[in-house]
């Protein structure tokens, strides 16, 4: 409110003093305009003589002139070319000032706006401001005058303007006022039900939404604020699936890790008491093995995952032939697809070209195919790929359960599972998988996408780019 009336304020005594300024030299500039046309007529009459040769500004012509202007406050007094005043007649020796006579000498006009405060023609007892003009006759001086009015009178004007501009300023201040506080109220209001939703938004509550008419700023505030509620109910609701998924993953890596440690314990006290038969002692340490390396294969995928997670593994890239490392895929999986009826088939160029760390490529495309034989029964999976300019494009496409588009959206975050109740013994049960592919492409430089549909297949495509092309996103 203070801002708003301090901003009236200010702008009206700027504009109130710039107005008395213009009426004060627009009052004084007319006086001596006034002054000068008094000034030159009776030098026009100096310059006339009658017939006897006389000049017409007699005394008698000059005490009834001066009769006539004294009602106006109109004085003048006249001074011959000898700097001795000869109207009105005065006992004392009244003279200019030598510096002021030659300046009328040189018949350049004095302007004078308060006689009592400039040393022109003397004090009087009344303030006078007028002019001293010249008379010249064939550029040689044959008289000098000085008629003022009295500063009273010029600035009766000024006076009335001041008083008028007072008013204006004394009205300006009361309506400054009442629009501050009408302007305040209106935008105190706002800013309230800013903060009020504020409250609440720090309250935990991301359903706010401040209602406006985007009007002016504060609305415009408001519009963002709205936006940055919608932003942050997204990541809260983003940070709980999180959490859901990570106790999610607890509870199964506790359940993975609980089956493996019992079969291995009690494999390990059949031993110590010599419980089991001699012929069955072979087939349990196997299976001991198997649950061993099961163990650690869900401890390294988490190791894994934080080292490519954080940068601390370094890619050696080279350029070599893609398509060989694709068919010893092909025939690394194979026996595991066939377990579940799947087909592996390899559709790729030879030779195929890329620029990548060998056995970082290798862990990208093992990963995606192992993914694809976890949710795909008695299906095809499809291995494809090609060259694009600087680049080369690798596909994995099963005809499995597919995802729908809420499943899509967190496919490549930590522990996300797209079918939980599907899950199965074997490489990605952890739901690590999908994220450290993701990751890898990334540090290649590279670009990955899903498209899928549920019930209809997957198909996860992966872009390498050439050495000095590639696209690294922070």
């Amino acid at each position: 409110m203070l801002g708003f009336l301090l901003i009236i304020v200010t702008t009206v005594s700027i504009i109130g003093y710039a107005e008395l300024d213009y009426v004060k030299n627009q009052a004084y500039a007319q006086n001596f305009q006034r002054m000068d046309s008094y000034a030159q007529s009776l030098g026009e009459m100096a310059k006339t003589e009658d017939k006897n040769g006389t000049t017409i500004l007699s005394g008698t012509f000059l005490n009834q002139l001066q009769f006539v202007l004294k009602r106006d406050n109109v004085q003048f007094r006249i001074f011959d070319q000898n700097n001795e005043q000869i109207y009105p007649k005065t006992p004392e020796d009244i003279k200019l000032s030598p510096k002021v006579f030659n300046t009328l000498k040189n018949g350049q006009e004095i302007q004078i706006r308060n006689n009592n405060l400039e040393n022109s023609i003397g004090q009087t007892k009344s303030a006078y401001t007028g002019v001293l003009v010249p008379w010249m006759s064939e550029e040689k001086l044959i008289g000098v005058i000085w008629i003022g009015s009295t500063v009273k009178n010029v600035e009766r004007p000024i006076a009335m303007a001041r008083r008028n501009l007072t008013n204006a300023l004394i009205i300006t201040l009361f309506v400054g006022l009442i629009l501050s506080l009408v302007l305040s109220y209106y935008s105190t209001n706002k800013i309230k039900r800013l903060s009020k939703a504020t409250e609440k938004v720090a309250k935990g509550d991301f359903d706010v939404q401040i209602e406006h008419k985007n009007q002016d700023e504060i609305d415009q505030l408001a519009t963002n604020f709205n936006r940055m509620v919608r932003e942050l109910k997204k990541s809260n609701d983003e940070i709980k699936a999180q959490e859901k998924r990570r106790d999610q993953f607890m509870a199964d890596a506790a359940h993975e890790m609980r089956t493996p440690l019992t079969t291995i314990n009690g494999i390990l006290e059949g031993l110590q008491y010599d419980a089991i038969p001699e012929e069955s002692k072979p087939k349990s340490i196997a299976l001991m093995s198997r649950e061993t390396k099961r163990l650690i294969r869900l401890i390294n995928e988490n190791l894994d995952y934080e080292k490519i997670r954080n940068n601390q593994i370094n890619l050696i890239k080279t350029n070599f032939d893609a398509s060989k490392v694709l068919k010893d895929i092909q025939t690394q999986l194979s026996q595991n697809a066939a377990k579940v009826n799947d087909q592996i088939i390899l559709e790729t160029l030879e030779p195929l070209p890329i620029y990548a760390d060998r056995d970082r490529f290798t862990q990208i495309i093992v990963n995606l195919v192992q993914n694809a034989i976890q949710f795909t029964r008695d299906g095809k999976i499809v291995i494809s790929g090609k060259r694009l300019e600087n680049a080369t494009e690798l596909s994995v496409r099963d005809n499995g359960i597919g995802m729908n588009d809420e499943q899509k959206k967190y496919i490549f975050e930590r522990f996300f599972k797209a079918d939980p109740s599907r899950a199965r013994l074997g490489t990605g049960e952890s739901g690590l998988g999908l994220s450290i592919v993701s990751s890898l492409v990334k540090q290649h430089g590279g670009k990955i996408k899903v498209e899928s549909k549920e019930n209809k297949g997957s198909i996860f495509t992966v872009i390498i780019y050439d050495k000095g092309y590639e696209q690294f996103v922070d």
